[in-house]
């Protein structure tokens, strides 16, 4: 696959143009993101290795989504913490598309895993004599290979979507990474269809 565009690489506004604000914004978000990782990793190590909470399926949710949590964390943070120490915040054109499957990739699979913790609570809550028959490990591994399988659709197709829209015209993105709304803006063409597929995927 080969897109048609000029552009090679796109330029981020990022969150401020003052250099006081840009370290600012580098130490706040350097320490989120440490917190973050150091935090969700933490969970899943302890769910890990305590038996009695892994063999809970409430505990081995939590522990997939803290690991999805650091995975969507990395794929968009580092870049951005860099960046905001940086006067000129590039990116080239292919390490944007990769950053848009690994966003919606991720965020796709942490949104059916929320939605299978909330069918867990509903069982354990309305059903809670039948609870055991009906979360089986089974079940539980299936709802994880749907969040997995769902969030990877959802990003191929966002990315089909826009690696082959022509972008000729100007290449800075109003925004600190690369995100699908911001990128159809700088589309040479027709963009709103386009804008209302992907609201509905």
């Amino acid at each position: 696959m080969k897109n048609q565009s000029f552009i090679t690489e796109f330029v981020f506004m990022g969150l401020s143009q003052n250099p006081t604000m840009q370290k600012i914004v580098f130490i706040v978000f350097l320490m989120v993101y440490i917190a973050t990782v150091v935090g969700n990793m933490l969970i899943v190590v302890t769910i890990l290795c305590s038996p009695a909470l892994l063999g809970s399926p409430m505990y081995f949710f939590l522990a997939v989504l803290s690991f999805v949590d650091v995975c969507y964390s990395s794929a968009i943070t580092p870049k951005m913490v860099v960046d905001s120490i940086h006067e000129r915040k590039t990116i080239k054109f292919e390490g944007c598309m990769i950053q848009l499957f690994a966003e919606h990739f991720f965020g796709g699979a942490e949104m059916i895993i929320l939605t299978a913790m909330a069918f867990d609570n509903y069982v354990a809550i309305c059903k809670p004599l039948h609870y055991f028959s009906i979360m089986t490990w089974r079940l539980c591994g299936i709802l994880v290979q749907v969040a997995w399988t769902g969030g990877f659709l959802h990003s191929i197709i966002q990315i089909l979507f826009t690696f082959h829209l022509p972008f000729c015209g100007p290449n800075v993105i109003d925004h600190f990474m690369c995100n699908l709304y911001p990128l159809l803006k700088l589309a040479c063409t027709d963009t709103h269809i386009l804008g209302l597929l992907v609201t509905v995927d």
